[in-house]
């Protein structure tokens, strides 16, 4: 049974490196904004292919601080994606998006000024993402790519994302 087992497993890691060998791989920088926090982040995108029109799509994204009087919230978010290819025409690819999300949210209150100690609290939640985007092919070795998904979870949001994928 054992040795099933183990012949099994060398086959799948055998197929899924086939896989992996015969699309391209990329990463690259991307610029979100999250409605919900209302704040524009920077993060990493990456792409792994795992089947012919599908890849596996891992990204993780930091919104930039946002302090309103002594109020001061942050975030940052980390996404397990699977995008699937529904067109492909031109030089341009269509592709949904479906994954998981977790988002973590901070707030701080600095009442200091007022000799009241500071406080903040922080919450994380898991959701569901569900969205659109485009790959689009300009003959270089990276691609721009814009993406809009929506979180469904503790913290809902609609997301807007734009970058470059880098080949490599």
């Amino acid at each position: 049974m054992k040795k099933a087992i183990f012949v099994f497993a060398a086959f799948l890691i055998a197929g899924v490196g086939q896989v992996f060998a015969q699309d391209v791989k990329r990463v690259g920088p991307q610029l979100i904004y999250g409605t919900d926090i209302n704040s524009l982040g920077i993060g990493a995108i990456a792409e792994f292919p795992v089947a012919e029109r599908m890849v596996i799509s891992p990204s993780v994204s930091f919104y930039f601080p946002k302090e309103e009087g002594v109020v001061k919230t942050s975030a940052f978010e980390i996404n397990g994606n699977l995008n699937y290819t529904f067109v492909e025409e031109d030089n341009i690819l269509f592709y949904g998006i479906g994954g998981l999300n977790y988002t973590s949210y901070k707030v701080k209150v600095n009442m200091s000024q007022v000799g009241i100690p500071s406080a903040s609290s922080s919450a994380g939640e898991i959701g569901l993402n569900l969205g659109a985007g485009a790959n689009f092919d300009i003959g270089q070795n990276f691609v721009p790519f814009g993406e809009v998904k929506y979180i469904l979870g503790g913290f809902d949001r609609l997301v807007l994302a734009a970058g470059l994928k880098f080949n490599f």
